[in-house]
């Protein structure tokens, strides 16, 4: 998963991001809470990990920003040095799904997070056959059916076409597709992107017909959308 973090604790930074890379995870760090704030209007992230109380942008400055301009439903934890009774529900009452107090202990770090990653994408963490409509993916075969016929799709094309169906009606930036289907530490010219999703398009046949459409979103990413066949 995609997870963005602040804290001006550059310490504490560093091992955040260690932790959760162990666990499997894509971290991108913030020291500056103007900093994640104007990535959050540009990329895609899974879950958001707040300090309460950074110089420039509180966490709770980006909290609020985040319900009420980005989603409601996007996890986010907060993870600070505040500890008293009043602070927590504060923090939760402020729209965080989870808080945690600093000293951070590593197999707790892991465990909270992927509790709400479980939570916020149920369909993210199923062992094998994921079903959306008439749409089957076998995860471990690398498969997928449309009204039970197979669907020829190459290992790039399934990853992408499973990527979106896993974020259903989320806009997703074209960074985020990068990381989850090419993997962050490739470059891959912008070209093959948008020619995977052509592709997915046409062999997943994803139109109003099939009750989905994939559409771009203008200068972001694209989107897989739902809709009520007609």
């Amino acid at each position: 998963m995609r997870i963005a973090i602040l804290d001006d604790d550059q310490n504490l930074l560093d091992l955040t991001v260690a932790t959760l890379m162990d666990a499997g995870h894509a971290c991108h760090p913030f020291s500056s809470g103007k900093a994640m704030l104007h990535q959050l209007h540009r990329e895609s992230f899974d879950l958001l990990i707040l300090d309460w109380q950074v110089p420039d942008l509180s966490g709770t400055e980006i909290l609020h920003w985040v319900r009420e301009k980005l989603s409601t439903t996007l996890p986010v934890l907060f993870m600070t040095s505040r500890s008293g009774e009043d602070d927590i529900v504060a923090g939760l009452a402020a729209g965080a799904d989870d808080y945690m107090i600093k000293p951070i202990r590593r197999a707790e770090l892991i465990a909270r997070v992927n509790a709400l990653l479980r939570r916020a994408y149920p369909s993210q963490t199923a062992n094998e056959v994921i079903t959306f409509g008439n749409y089957e993916f076998d995860v471990r075969a690398s498969r997928a059916k449309l009204q039970g016929t197979a669907i020829e799709l190459t290992q790039k094309e399934f990853d992408l076409a499973l990527v979106l169906f896993q974020n259903l009606g989320r806009p997703l930036s074209r960074a985020y597709i990068l990381e989850a289907v090419w993997s962050r530490d490739i470059e891959i010219p912008s070209r093959t992107m948008d020619t995977h999703i052509s592709r997915v398009r046409s062999k997943l046949d994803l139109r109003p017909e099939n009750g989905y459409r994939l559409a771009p979103v203008y200068s972001y990413g694209y989107r897989l959308e739902q809709i009520s066949k007609e």
